[in-house]
């Protein structure tokens, strides 16, 4: 530890985003939403979609809640819709105009009970062996070096995404993302199959998955190393996703307790509600999350709102710990956002980096390049990701998302990519362990020491009006998002008294 932090400071830290985030918690456990029901079905192997795109869980769930309400949950109603001991794999494909859903009781709920615990738990069972997969795998080729280098693609057709994922491992990405079709966050449903036309981005489905992850497969047994994928399991499908991701054996999770509120304007409760059981999958599944401290950035000044960041990682992580995540899987973010005109620039971001580090020693912290000050000058921007990469390596971050000059210009090209992969890597290579010989003097230990003041401050003023309020203030990303406001409040339920989801019971249980 080289700011010398006063540790009483830091587990006060702590201590406030604790209590500030206790509410929210409470509010996580006594509601559902309708893409946890959704994911509870996913989960017990409902795939598919109608005629019209629309996938079965969403019918099936839609259906339950016209008729008889979703306040026990989608699992009863829906195993005791079958005869026998076991439901039809392929029964819910029937129209479900003739099906009547009731919420069963006695011998008849046990019945259901008893089904719906076993098709979840040969879904947790996947989720499972996926996971002993990767660690088979990990302990076959090792793991690189830290940092990582994490790059990302998006051309909106996975059959294209797929080769530029396969060339970007070969040239030394660690970690790919194949980002969202841009507004797949706002649907409330996960489209079906392989994609071809994504805007800006390809869809994130169970096929798409698949796809990719068995490219990569493919490529990390070429190079004798695993080679990461990572996908968005954000917006209105939170819970689904997740269960995608964990049935298809991805590492890394884009998942952020605010992100969606503040930059898609999806209801605070929704987002909440729906990131807890997201989470608790990603446990399960040994998943890394990756937070969006970053965005914040983005829209605020990076040095007025360096103290949002902190908060925001201290809630995702006492969040992420309650979900059963470990500090291993917490992937918390930042970003270098600082205008590179202010005097003393590069000196504020390796304090801000080195504070992050040291309040989350055992995080695989995720370090983004600059996005806010590319400007087009492709030469001043290839400067500036060398920068970022040197703050970086010399703060000892885990994960570097790969900067590209063309930033803001046009989805950059292969020969972009290959440019920015070879000023990270040498970079990398260049500094090599420079983390141990870096120690910061006195304005970067005044400037991290300052912010974590500031934090504790704000972290105060949160515990006592609430977290919910400090998001309607626009406190992160100076956006305002009141609590009853935003998309997808109408897919929201309280649970009632004797509420069964099979899935969260074994996902308590093994926590």
């Amino acid at each position: 530890m080289k700011l010398g932090l006063d540790p009483g400071t830091v587990a006060t830290a702590r201590r406030l985003a604790a209590r500030a985030a206790e509410p929210i918690i409470e509010l996580a456990r006594t509601h559902t939403t309708v893409s946890v029901e959704r994911a509870v079905l996913r989960l017990a192997g409902i795939t598919g979609a109608d005629a019209d795109g629309t996938p079965w869980v969403n019918r099936i769930v839609d259906a339950v809640r016209d008729q008889v309400g979703l306040e026990h949950g989608v699992a009863l109603p829906f195993f005791d819709a079958y005869e026998g001991g076991a439901y039809e794999r392929d029964a819910y494909k029937r129209d479900l105009r003739d099906l009547r859903f009731r919420l069963p009781t006695g011998a008849a709920a046990e019945k259901a009970r008893q089904k719906a615990g076993r098709a979840v738990r040969d879904g947790i069972a996947r989720i499972d062996g996926n996971r002993r997969d990767r660690d088979k795998r990990l302990a076959e080729y090792g793991d690189p070096p830290m940092p990582w280098i994490y790059l990302i693609v998006a051309t909106g057709d996975i059959y294209e995404d797929i080769p530029q994922a396969q060339a970007a491992a070969r040239e030394g990405a660690d970690v790919i993302a194949v980002i969202r079709s841009t507004g797949q966050s706002l649907l409330d449903y996960v489209p079906e199959g392989a994609t071809r036309q994504g805007y800006a981005g390809t869809y994130a489905t169970q096929e798409n998955f698949r796809l990719m992850r068995a490219a990569l497969d493919d490529v990390s047994a070429e190079l004798g190393r695993y080679v990461r994928l990572t996908n968005y399991a954000s917006g209105l499908c939170m819970p689904e996703i997740a269960a995608l991701a964990g049935l298809e054996r991805l590492d890394m999770m884009l998942n952020d307790c605010m992100y969606g509120i503040i930059f898609r304007d999806i209801n605070p409760i929704r987002t909440f509600v729906d990131q807890r059981f997201s989470r608790q999958i990603h446990a399960r599944a040994g998943i890394v999350i990756n937070t969006g401290e970053d965005n914040y950035l983005t829209t605020a000044d990076a040095v007025d709102a360096a103290h949002t960041v902190i908060v925001s990682q201290l809630l995702n992580e006492r969040f992420g710990h309650e979900a059963g995540l470990a500090d291993r899987q917490l992937g918390l973010g930042h970003a270098f956002e600082i205008n590179p005109a202010l005097p003393d620039s590069f000196r504020m971001e390796l304090a801000h980096a080195q504070l992050v580090r040291e309040l989350f020693p055992d995080a695989p912290l995720k370090y983004m390049p600059p996005t806010k000050h590319m400007t087009g000058n492709i030469f001043a921007g290839y400067l500036l990701d060398a920068f970022f990469n040197l703050a970086g390596v010399m703060t000892d971050q885990s994960i570097i998302l790969v900067g590209m000059m063309t930033e803001g210009i046009h989805t950059p090209w292969l020969s972009d990519r290959d440019l920015a992969l070879e000023n990270v890597r040498y970079v990398r290579q260049a500094v090599g362990s420079l983390a141990e010989d870096f120690r910061p003097g006195p304005f970067i230990v005044g400037r991290a020491r300052q912010v974590l003041a500031e934090s504790v401050d704000l972290l105060a003023r949160i515990a006592d009006d609430g977290l919910l309020t400090a998001i309607a203030d626009g406190t992160f990303g100076v956006t305002r998002r009141p609590p009853d406001g935003g998309r997808g409040l109408d897919g929201v339920v309280r649970k009632a008294d004797g509420y069964h989801n099979p899935a969260t019971e074994i996902l308590d249980a093994h926590d």
